[in-house]
């Protein structure tokens, strides 16, 4: 990235572009850092089926947060009201209406989601951790103009000291309780402190409750594209953990999530990167077409090497971090990994059409990739067990990406030998460590 960096330090939109994506970098580093150190503490301290649990608890947090995003932040980033005190109270206000909906409809699936998962624990701990779904509602728009104007450095520093403050005190729960609920409430205690935080040092004015018929009219108009897109996103992004979690016991299900958090750290770095620098390049910058490209090329470059060390690392890794209760979870690294580089070279594109307000196409892709994937995942799963779901995975990631491609070509966005160069580097790579593992992942028949 060195070499991008002199070439786009001349025009202030891209420097504050490069200043962002480190401050990014420094922060989704710092983040999943700080979890991995507290994943090898917990992972000592509990059992891999509490992982399982934590899974399904995250299952039902996160998809009543997808399934009701009406696309505030998107909605700020690109409207031309996004710095209007009046648009931005109202998204405030429609945000806190949401936390307060998803809190009593989190509290309602808890029985009936325990049933049907066959765990009883879920009907106390989801309540509490849909505790934190009610309080992140109360965060201020301030986070999403820090976004809008790519100044990320004390939001950064906000949100590292705020999942420090949560994971101290998930260890000492743990310590103390040896139970699930320690996971639970920490999560709980990471939204509070983000909440008091964020309030207390971004800058800027403090929102009020605010109703304007025009800002909602349209934060609606863009947003219920948003609202169907992230609704059929949580298929994508969760259901993995909703499939296997009915088809593998809570053990398997723990391991497979600690190996998935390994192996998808580089795929949401750059999602991370893309998803908040890409849109107000997109918006800004969108006739400079060979700066872009040289910007996704440095992005895609970076992450797909991240992924096939991770790939090739994966075995070695989990056996150097974690005891042997664990051991499978370095096959499922390298098996993900790998499913994940066409997922990579196409992610950047989608925000083209976000920042030119076309949020049906972004739903149309987000839809694709949802049914893709639900699908394949349970075919596979089925026939083949975890190895299958994997397989599964990638193929959903192939079959959307001539969808996500169709939205580029719409919007200028497409570059075919960027997708060219990266399907061939790394798909040779990744072909050649999966052989280099393949006893490994041969074994991973035996999860149930």
């Amino acid at each position: 990235m060195g070499g991008l960096l002199q070439q786009l330090r001349g025009g202030r939109l891209m420097a504050r572009v490069m200043r962002s994506t480190s401050w990014i970098l420094l922060g989704y580093g710092g983040s999943q850092g700080l979890r991995l150190a507290s994943n090898l503490i917990l992972t000592r301290m509990l059992f891999p089926e509490a992982f399982g649990l934590m899974a399904l608890v995250g299952l039902v947090t996160v998809g009543l947060m997808l399934f009701s995003d009406v696309g505030i932040a998107p909605s700020i980033a690109q409207s031309k009201r996004g710095d209007d005190p009046d648009f931005l109270n109202t998204a405030w206000s429609i945000q806190v209406l949401r936390g307060v909906i998803l809190f009593t409809v989190a509290c309602g699936l808890a029985l009936p989601f325990a049933a049907f998962y066959d765990a009883d624990e879920l009907a106390t701990y989801l309540p509490i951790a849909a505790t934190g779904l009610l309080i992140t509602g109360f965060n201020p728009t301030r986070i999403e103009t820090a976004h809008r104007h790519l100044l990320m450095g004390r939001l950064t520093v906000l949100d590292l000291t705020a999942q420090l403050v949560g994971i101290v005190v998930m260890i000492v729960l743990a310590w103390w309780l040896q139970s699930v609920l320690a996971l639970v409430l920490g999560g709980v205690v990471t939204a509070l402190a983000k909440l008091v935080l964020t309030w207390a040092f971004l800058p800027g004015a403090a929102n009020r409750f605010r109703w304007e018929p025009a800002a909602v009219r349209e934060l609606v108009t863009f947003g219920k594209w948003i609202f169907l897109s992230t609704a059929f996103w949580f298929f994508a992004s969760q259901g993995d953990r909703a499939v296997l979690g009915k088809f593998l016991s809570l053990e398997s299900l723990g391991i497979y999530n600690i190996a998935f958090f390994l192996a998808a750290f580089a795929m949401q770095l750059g999602t991370a990167v893309t998803g908040r620098v890409m849109i107000p390049v997109y918006r800004d910058a969108k006739h400079e077409t060979a700066k872009i490209a040289k910007l996704r090329f440095s992005i895609s470059g970076v992450v797909l090497t991240l992924l096939l060390v991770m790939a090739a690392a994966g075995p070695w890794l989990v056996g150097v971090l974690y005891d042997p209760r664990y051991a499978a979870g370095g096959a499922i690294v390298t098996l993900l990994a790998v499913a994940l580089i066409p997922q990579v070279i196409g992610m950047s594109y989608d925000q083209a059409a976000l920042a030119a307000g076309d949020s049906r196409r972004f739903f149309v892709v987000s839809a694709s990739r949802a049914v893709f994937q639900i699908t394949f995942l349970i075919v596979g799963v089925s026939l083949f067990g975890m190895i299958g779901a994997i397989v599964g995975i990638a193929l959903a990631h192939l079959l959307t990406h001539p969808v996500i491609v169709w939205l580029a070509r719409t919007h200028d966005a497409w570059d075919v030998r960027h997708d060219l160069v990266c399907a061939l580097v790394a798909g040779t790579l990744g072909a050649a460590i999966i052989r280099w593992h393949w006893d490994a992942i041969v074994a991973l028949s035996a999860l149930s």
